[in-house]
């Protein structure tokens, strides 16, 4: 196992902790630390699939790196506003 394999691990904990995280009731998807987990998590999971190329589980991590960063802009746009 190399170091990429190491650092997409991560990035899949990461992932799934904020997802347990979410359906336990700890977090909220308005919170910016639940998108930043996401997307800290998406990211490192590209960067394993570039040593191993999977166009599928890229695809699907693009989409969940850009979904994310939209939450967390959402997210800081409504804690800005008050909301």
């Amino acid at each position: 196992m190399g170091l990429h394999d190491v650092v997409g691990m991560v990035g899949v904990a990461l992932v799934m902790v904020m997802y347990i995280l979410l359906q336990t009731g700890r977090t909220t998807a308005e919170r910016p630390s639940f998108s930043i987990g996401n997307a800290v998590g998406s990211a490192l999971i590209l960067y394993s699939l570039a040593f191993d190329f999977n166009f599928a589980a890229a695809l699907i991590e693009v989409f969940w790196l850009l979904i994310s960063l939209y939450g967390l802009w959402r997210a800081l746009r409504m804690k800005r506003s008050g909301l």
